[in-house]
């Protein structure tokens, strides 16, 4: 693939100024530049500011490799296998630089490294080139969009300014191949679709839904993270239709898409379709939102089932059927997506507390209302009934009402729960005595 000559655009022209960067990035760009190396902002960065976003990541690239960019700065620290990245830490804050990108070839020279699957997808890629070479092996065009700190012009090699003027969402290259190379960009293509308020081009979508299977060829750490893109932007809901739409979701959450489809009444994609939106709505007005809250959701309707069948199939108490059913559930999840056993631990707490809620009386409200996941239960109990479960509206509602109470209201609000008249207790059948003839 060969890319058309760039076109470069005056600093009079575009309309980017320095002080739209971080400052330390500004620095990143002058000592590399100082130090003899060429060093570019590129990608997100010179797009945002494009659109008229602010821009949150400041990405460099450069000519220097990871161990020169390492001698120039001592608070650089090098990372990545697949391929070796900078990151330079100032602080809170890390600027990101990379070597410029190359073409493989069969035969390895010095650093340039390589190495590829069966099905094209590329394992090492420590292969480094030219800034031509580097905008070829860009995903998509409004990422190939390079700002020189030499002469202050914006380089576009792969049609960016274009696509951004027509709101798509464009690859680079034979769309099959590059999902091929790293079939994740089917879901950054998703991502930045829903981020930009962009159109996916015809061409970058027609593949996506025959080759979404790739996805199992992926590290479940590596979905995670590309889990916490598309569901912590503020942009969930989208996102989620978007990877159903194209057939992603299911190589993600193979047993929720099962309860979608599984599903009589509609309660499965309401539930997670509520779920995001009201993530959206926290997320947009800056609020907590915990990871573990969202993946409670996700596996919540699987997670219920499978304790309905160990509780008809194998007697077991309620309790005990959630216990197990947890177990099984995350187990068979983190094949596909790896949840750290810190966000899994608060999913369970979640989990167990729907279990409790009912459980008021004496002193054991108030002690449930101590618990760390407390908040986040409650708030999953009252989307259960907004979603369909209203056989839970009193029981939320008596929540909501003890929590907008004082002390001494909550007291009495229990007090009068415990003077409810007691129920019967069921007579046991007394036990047949053995055969004694």
């Amino acid at each position: 693939m060969i890319l058309p000559e760039p076109v470069v655009v005056p600093r009079s022209e575009h309309g980017i100024s320095r002080k739209q960067f971080s400052p330390n990035a500004v620095k990143v760009l002058y000592r590399l530049k100082d130090a003899g190396f060429e060093a570019y902002l590129v990608g997100g960065c010179i797009r945002d500011i494009l659109l008229g976003i602010e821009p949150k990541d400041f990405d460099v690239v450069t000519n220097a490799t990871p161990e020169e960019i390492k001698r120039i700065f001592r608070n650089c620290r090098l990372i990545g296998r697949r391929f070796r990245l900078a990151h330079i830490v100032f602080g809170q804050e890390i600027i990101e630089v990379a070597t410029m990108r190359g073409h493989h070839s069969d035969s390895p020279k010095g650093n340039n490294i390589s190495q590829a699957s069966d099905e094209g997808q590329l394992l090492r890629d420590n292969v480094y080139g030219t800034i031509e070479e580097d905008a070829e092996r860009r995903d998509f065009s409004i990422n190939a969009l390079y700002y020189s700190i030499d002469d202050f012009t914006v380089r576009d090699y792969a049609g960016g300014l274009a696509a951004i003027n027509a709101r798509q969402i464009d690859l680079i290259g034979d769309p099959e191949t590059r999902y091929r190379e790293d079939p994740v960009r089917m879901l950054r293509a998703v991502r930045f679709a829903t981020k930009l308020n962009m159109q996916i081009s015809p061409a970058t979508a027609k593949p996506i839904t025959q080759l979404a299977e790739l996805l199992d060829n992926i590290p479940p750490a590596r979905l995670f993270e590309e889990c916490l893109k598309l569901f912590l932007n503020g942009k969930a809901q989208e996102n989620f239709t978007l990877l159903r739409e194209f057939g992603l979701f299911k190589y993600l959450f193979p047993a929720t898409e099962q309860a979608i489809i599984d599903d009589t009444d509609g309660f499965v994609l309401r539930f997670i379709n509520q779920m995001f939106a009201n993530t959206d709505t926290r997320i947009n007005e800056e609020k907590k939102v915990t990871p573990a809250f969202i993946f409670a959701a996700l596996l919540w309707v699987p997670l219920r089932k499978h304790a309905e069948q160990l509780m008809q199939n194998d007697n077991l108490f309620v309790h005990d059927a959630y216990n197990v059913a947890m177990n099984a559930v995350l187990s068979d999840s983190a094949k596909k997506v790896a949840v750290p056993k810190r966000f899994t631990i608060g999913a369970r707490d979640i989990w167990h507390l729907q279990l409790r809620l009912d459980k008021r009386s004496g002193q054991r409200a108030y002690r449930l209302s101590l618990q760390p996941k407390f908040r986040a239960a409650y708030d999953f109990l009252l989307l259960r009934v907004e979603c369909g479960e209203q056989e839970l509206a009193e029981l939320a509602a008596w929540w909501t009402n003890y929590l907008g109470r004082d002390v001494n209201g909550q007291k009495d609000l229990v007090k009068t729960l415990d003077e409810r008249p007691a129920r019967r207790p069921r007579r046991r059948k007394p036990k047949r005595k053995p055969n004694q003839s």
